[in-house]
C-alpha cells in the first residue's frame, strides 16, 4: 500500500527556468480516493494549482499558475512517487506546458516546513 501524499509539503530541489517553479516553490497536497490535488506558490509563481489522480505511485495531473509578471499558464504532468532512505517522499516529474512550448524533468522532494 502507498503512502498518502495528503498534507504533505514539496519543495523542487533546483530551480527550472524563469517563470517556472523554483527552489522557493511549495506545493500542499492532498489526497482522497486516488484523487490528487495541491495548491502551490513561491518564487516566480503567485498561486498555481494542480488536479489530477494517482494509480499506485504514479500521479496524472494538470497544472496552471500566475505568474509575479501577470502572465498564467499551464500544462500536464506525470510523476513516479518514490520513497527516500530517510523515509520522506520524492516526485520524479516528467511535464509539459499546453499553453506554450516547452517540456522537462524535475524533482520534488517532501520538507517538514509549512506551506506558504
Amino acid at each position: 500500500m502507498h503512502r498518502s501524499l495528503d498534507g504533505l509539503i514539496f519543495a523542487p530541489v533546483a530551480d527550472q527556468a524563469p517563470g517556472q517553479v523554483g527552489t522557493r516553490t511549495r506545493f500542499a497536497y492532498h489526497e482522497t480516493d486516488g484523487r490528487i490535488w495541491a495548491e502551490y506558490a513561491g518564487g516566480e509563481v503567485v498561486r498555481g494549482h494542480l488536479v489530477g489522480t494517482r494509480e499506485g505511485d504514479r500521479l496524472d495531473f494538470r497544472y496552471v499558475q500566475l505568474r509575479t509578471d501577470g502572465t498564467t499558464a499551464g500544462g500536464h504532468c506525470v510523476s513516479t512517487v518514490v520513497e527516500l532512505p530517510d523515509g520522506r517522499l520524492r516526485l520524479a516529474e516528467t511535464w509539459e506546458w499546453e499553453s506554450a512550448a516547452g517540456s522537462g524533468t524535475s524533482v520534488v522532494e517532501q520538507v517538514t516546513e509549512h506551506a506558504p
